[in-house]
C-alpha cells in the first residue's frame, strides 16, 4: 500500500486530511478518534509495527500525543497526532492494539503527566513513585530540590 492509497482510505473513513511528506503520512485527529484510527491503521493499512510514542508540551495550547506506526512490508510510515488541549491530560491507551505501547505510555505518563485511560499498569517507570511533577512539561520548576537518585 502506498502513502497516497492510505491517505485516501483515511480521508474516506474518518473525514480527516492526512499530510503526505516524503516517507511519512501524518494524521492529526481528535482524541476521541485516537484508538479508532490506530485500529484502522493496524487492521486495514497493515501497520503492525508500533515504532514509538511521545508527547509535546505546547504550553498554552496544551499537550499533544504523537506516535508512529509502520507497515514494514509496504514501506508505509504513519504518524498519528492528537491535541489534548490546555488543562487536559487524558488520552485512550493503545496497549490493547499494540503491546509495544505499554512502556512508552508509562514513560509519557512519567515525564509529561499524560493519563492513558484503560492502561493496564499506569505508574512511573523512570522516576521514583513519590516524585512530584512531570519533568518534561514547560511548567515544571527545574530548580526544585530533589533527593539524589539512588
Amino acid at each position: 500500500m502506498t502513502a497516497t492509497e492510505a491517505r485516501a482510505r483515511i480521508r474516506e473513513q474518518f473525514g480527516v486530511e492526512p499530510v503526505v511528506e516524503p516517507g511519512l503520512l501524518t494524521v492529526a485527529l481528535p482524541v476521541e478518534r485516537w484508538q479508532d484510527v490506530a485500529a484502522f491503521a493496524k487492521r486495514d493499512l497493515g501497520c503492525l509495527y508500533f515504532n514509538w510514542l511521545s508527547a509535546v508540551d505546547w504550553k498554552e495550547q496544551g499537550l499533544e500525543v504523537v506516535c508512529r506506526l509502520e507497515n514494514l512490508d509496504a514501506g508505509l510510515a504513519l504518524m498519528l497526532r492528537t491535541r489534548l488541549g490546555a488543562g487536559h491530560s487524558q488520552c485512550p491507551t493503545l496497549t490493547g492494539l499494540y503491546r509495544g505501547a505499554d512502556w512508552m505510555e508509562r514513560e509519557c505518563y512519567d515525564m509529561f503527566g499524560v493519563v492513558f485511560e484503560g492502561h493496564p499498569d499506569l505508574r512511573r517507570i523512570l522516576l521514583p513513585q513519590d516524585w512530584e511533577g512531570f519533568p518534561l512539561r514547560k511548567d515544571y520548576a527545574v530548580d526544585t530540590p530533589h533527593l539524589p537518585y539512588r
